[in-house]
């Protein structure tokens, strides 16, 4: 190591460890010396690549000093594999003299193997059937609940509900017959007073329905 570069390796030495310190037993910090690339590996925090002092340079980082001096560049977030096969997350700082001379690398490894297995675990629990076109909405009284309801119909129609026909109305009414709306104390009169007709006209509306209904029930179960 040239002496006139070794506070420039001290400092980069200090702040592996405090960057291993800092993000835990999953990070690894390597410093190199290009001096000798051979031996190039002169400070190891961490023991995630199981790498001694005196290892060789890397391949990728060779490849990148075969480019002219000032087209060398920081290499951040890249994909990696240790010779055990974790994956990690690396990145290369290189270092360089007062004169902007690159002489050596701080290179960071973090293995993320245990994180993208959570993840397929969670993408896993966290898929949707998304066959099942549904949807849910949670109230906390009983008011609330029909008034989601109906309010959730009547938007459909894209007008005011004094606006509406006759046919319209009576669609909204079926539709919340479906839906289960009238299995709720109340809806009708809230229904009613939303559409601006009386009860007994929406009780009108609902026995059609339901007459309608059974009549098609009973058509379907006939046999010839």
């Amino acid at each position: 190591m040239d002496k006139n570069h070794a506070h420039i390796f001290e400092f980069a030495k200090r702040t592996a460890d405090m960057l291993v310190k800092m993000f835990g037993s999953r990070c690894e910090v390597a410093i190199h010396d290009f001096s000798n690339l051979e031996k190039s590996l002169i400070h190891i925090a961490g023991k995630i690549t199981d790498r001694e002092i005196g290892s060789p340079i890397t391949d990728l980082v060779l490849q990148e000093l075969r480019k002219p001096p000032t087209q060398i560049q920081d290499m951040p977030n890249y994909k990696t594999q240790s010779k055990k096969g974790n994956i990690m997350k690396s990145s290369t700082v290189f270092l360089r003299d007062n004169h902007d001379v690159v002489i050596g690398a701080l290179c960071m490894n973090y293995d993320i193997s245990l994180m993208l297995q959570l993840e397929g675990e969670m993408e896993d629990f966290i898929t949707f059937d998304d066959s099942q076109k549904k949807s849910e909405s949670f109230y906390s009284s009983v008011h609330d609940v029909i008034e989601g309801m109906v309010d959730q119909v009547l938007q459909g129609f894209k007008k005011s509900p004094s606006l509406m026909t006759m046919e319209e109305k009576i669609e909204s009414v079926r539709i919340l017959e479906e839906k289960g709306a009238f299995l709720i104390k109340g809806s009708t009169e809230y229904l009613a007073i939303v559409l601006g007709v009386s009860k007994f006209t929406v009780y009108n509306y609902l026995q059609k329905i339901r007459t309608h209904n059974e009549y098609h029930l009973d058509e379907g179960t006939r046999t010839v």
